[in-house]
């Protein structure tokens, strides 16, 4: 691997519930990396999402705070921004059972705890385990997509700059890019 610095543009992807907040975070602290979390810019009160415009000037601000940066979500409709001036890609690719308990545990201890996550928005019991728009759901319709989706962009010419880095558990993750 090509050693990381101040001055990387690194990108994390993973199907929801991988753990690619808690990585970009530790990363982008390690390494004194602009930490460009999407989810915070994409999500306002009462889990509005923003408008397009919007979003793409957000994330277009982060990315000009700082030379190096750490930029972690899944929104395909927003990677032209990022994706040709990032220099690593760290996927993180684990198994169904692992994300599913990933979930359903932070999930949960996000409930019992009232955690807000963006802007005030927190999850609720009702809206975890009872509807379409579940975070639990949506891991079970987007999880095999996001791979697929993951398998070809690395494959594809818009990825040949950077270093991959594709890892298919934690442990593995842990030996290649140490943290605190």
């Amino acid at each position: 691997m090509n050693e990381l610095s101040s001055n990387s543009r690194v990108v994390v992807v993973g199907t929801s519930g991988a753990g690619k907040t808690t990585f970009a975070r530790k990363l982008s602290s390690n390494f004194r990396l602009t930490d460009i979390e999407l989810d915070a810019l994409f999500w306002e009160r009462n889990w509005t999402k923003a408008e397009s415009d919007i979003f793409r000037e957000r994330i277009k601000v982060k990315l000009s705070q700082n030379p190096g940066w750490v930029i972690h979500g899944n929104y395909g409709k927003t990677r032209h921004l990022y994706w040709k001036e990032a220099t690593h890609l760290v996927w993180l690719d684990y198994s169904f059972m692992l994300i599913f308990w990933r979930v359903l545990r932070r999930s949960i201890s996000r409930i019992a705890k009232n955690e807000p996550l963006w802007n005030d928005n927190k999850e609720s019991f009702f809206k975890t385990f009872f509807s379409k728009k579940s975070i639990i759901f949506w891991m079970f319709q987007t999880y095999s997509l996001r791979k697929r989706q993951y398998e070809e962009l690395v494959r594809s010419p818009a990825s040949s700059h950077l270093e991959i880095l594709r890892f298919s558990n934690p442990k593995e993750l842990e030996r290649a890019i140490p943290i605190k």
